[in-house]
Parts: structure tokens; sequence; C-alpha cells
């Protein structure tokens, strides 16, 4: 009888070990995500629409839903980070894309920063994307 009470405790102890490996390896890292741009360049002015994609580097599929609470966009990679523009949201058109309209008042190049969550994993995802304003 208790060879057999053991077994099944042994075996309980076992499933729950597994269980919670399996969760805990289910959890993503954020550097497994980044934004990637659409379109690297783009049409200089007011209104100017900038579209990225998040990816899930481990399986390469767009990432929706994932909320996204900072953005700036600066001109640092033409050496001047302290020429910022507005950016704002607009909706999505399609499940992992992220769209932003911004004033690219210059041609050049234009540094956007983005800083997000992803629903039900840890971490922030932060990446820095170059693109050029053109004519």
């Amino acid at each position: 009888m208790k060879a057999h009470f053991h077994t099944h405790a042994i075996a309980a102890a076992l499933a729950v070990l597994l269980s919670v490996a399996s969760f805990n390896a289910s959890k993503a890292d954020p550097k497994d995500y980044e934004f990637r741009l659409v379109e690297s360049a783009i049409k200089q002015g007011d209104g100017a629409v900038i579209t990225v994609r998040l990816i899930d580097k481990r399986s390469g599929k767009p990432v929706p839903d994932a909320v996204i609470f900072a953005t700036r966009i600066d001109m640092a990679p033409d050496g001047m980070e302290m020429m910022t523009s507005k950016i704002e949201a607009l909706p999505s058109t399609e499940p992992g894309t992220y769209r932003f309209k911004a004033n690219l008042s210059m041609e050049g190049g234009w540094r956007l920063s983005l800083g997000a969550k992803v629903q039900g994993e840890t971490g922030t995802i932060e990446n820095k994307l170059v693109l050029k304003a053109v004519k």
C-alpha cells in the first residue's frame, strides 16, 4: 500500500513540475520581438504615414494587439536628435501592423523610437527604427 501511495505522489509531483516548466518555457523574452518598418522611405511632409510590423522572431509571425505606450520621432540619424516632430497613432489596417502619422518636416534620416507591451508577456519591447524622408 505504501509503495502504491509513493508511486502516485511521485507521479503527481512530476506532473506539477512538467506543467510549471512548460508554462515558464512559453513565456517570451522581450528580445524575441521586434518592430520592422514596412517601408523605409517615407514621403516627406505633414501627415506622413509610417507603418511598422511587430514580429515574433521565433515564429516570424506578426503580433497583434500590442500596447504601444511610447513613441518618439527625431532626426538623430542626421545628427539632429533635438529636431523632433509630433507623432500620433492611427488605426491599424491589418493584425500586427501599427501606423503613425508624423510631420516629417525635412528630408533626411529620421529615427522612430517605440516602446510596447505584448499581451500576456512580461517585459517591455523597445526598438529604434531608422527611416528616410524623401521628396
